[in-house]
């Protein structure tokens, strides 16, 4: 219990010591997991460890940090922190993701020079036995665009809130120069930049694999304040943006355990049901790559609603048909 309670305290620690404007007490107990009173006996416990602990006020409360960071001596990372750290790298590399897992392998190299000799020699054997037991399953599929000059170019506009210009050689006119204001970027099956060409239009997404010339203009180009990439994202089945839609799945009772288990959707409810199937209810939009999604399922799934979806699926269903039927 003693050495539980250590390792509560140093994670508090790390987490003080890893934020820049601090943390309030209720942030570190939903951090932590633990309730209001004992978040104040732990941040106690802290300040007698690290007396560099300070308080910083935002009224109508105090946020608390250690800005003058850990010792190494504090920071060693475990052989369990190490392997999955390769483990997200090598995930990068094996879709393709080429400049996400550079970026990994080095943090992955920084992590391990910033740790001291003897804790590298002890973390070795540990590490290479969890390396040469776990792997990746990559599943089918294509692999994500991700050239690091675009990638890089994106990135310096949305942190100095600049427009982008660049030649698009997707859409309705391919190989127009367009000049955008990036919102940010959604990674998948395919990457795409979220930007507007005009906050009367609002943002879509732009294929980073057709951009080309790009170039960070310098020129104003703050995204609204009010925007959320993450609920522009879950408006959405995947990646596409069409009209948004009420959708209503029944799972058979042969799929129901599958389906209790599976997320078709960030805000969707399940609803058991007296024959042992459930109901799924979400809103979204991208209704073709719902239909794709629902062929995997087979006849453990109906679609009850909507029309358009219905519709979808009879089109796919009619096309699959007719691809294997030729003579």
């Amino acid at each position: 219990m003693r050495h539980e309670k250590a390792g509560r305290l140093l994670e508090m620690a790390r987490l003080l010591a890893s934020t820049a404007e601090g943390l309030t007490l209720d942030e570190m107990a939903e951090r932590l997991g633990v309730g209001r009173r004992t978040v104040e006996r732990m941040r106690d416990a802290v300040r007698e460890v690290f007396p560099a602990l300070e308080e910083v006020d935002d009224p109508p409360t105090k946020r608390f940090r250690i800005p003058s960071g850990l010792d190494g001596l504090f920071q060693a990372p475990t052989a369990e922190e190490l392997a999955a750290l390769t483990a997200a790298g090598d995930t990068f590399e094996k879709q393709g993701a080429s400049a996400r897992a550079q970026a990994l392998r080095s943090l992955e190299r920084k992590v391990l020079s910033a740790t001291r000799a003897a804790a590298r020699r002890k973390l070795a054997p540990d590490l290479e036995a969890l390396l040469q037991a776990e792997t990746i399953a990559v599943n089918a599929g294509p692999r994500p665009f991700e050239d690091e000059t675009v990638l890089q170019a994106v990135r310096d506009a949305l942190k100095g809130l600049s427009t982008l210009r660049f030649r698009y050689e997707g859409g309705s006119s391919p190989g127009r120069v367009r000049e955008v204001t990036p919102y940010g970027i959604l990674f998948g099956r395919s990457n795409y930049l979220v930007a507007a060409e005009s906050a009367e239009t609002g943002p879509r997404n732009w294929r980073l694999d057709r951009i080309f010339d790009v170039e960070v203009t310098g020129r104003p180009g703050e995204r609204p304040e009010d925007f959320s990439l993450q609920a522009y994202a879950d408006e959405s089945f995947g990646i596409y943006q069409d009209d948004t839609e009420d959708v209503v799945l029944r799972i058979t009772p042969q799929g129901a355990e599958d389906a209790l288990r599976w997320r078709f959707h960030a805000n969707q409810s399940v609803e058991p049901q007296p024959d042992g199937g459930v109901l799924v209810r979400f809103r979204a939009s991208g209704m073709r790559e719902l239909a794709w999604h629902l062929f995997t399922w087979g006849d453990k799934v109906e679609i009850v609603a909507p029309e358009a979806l219905k519709a979808m699926m009879r089109q796919e269903i009619e096309a699959a048909v007719r691809a294997h039927v030729r003579n």
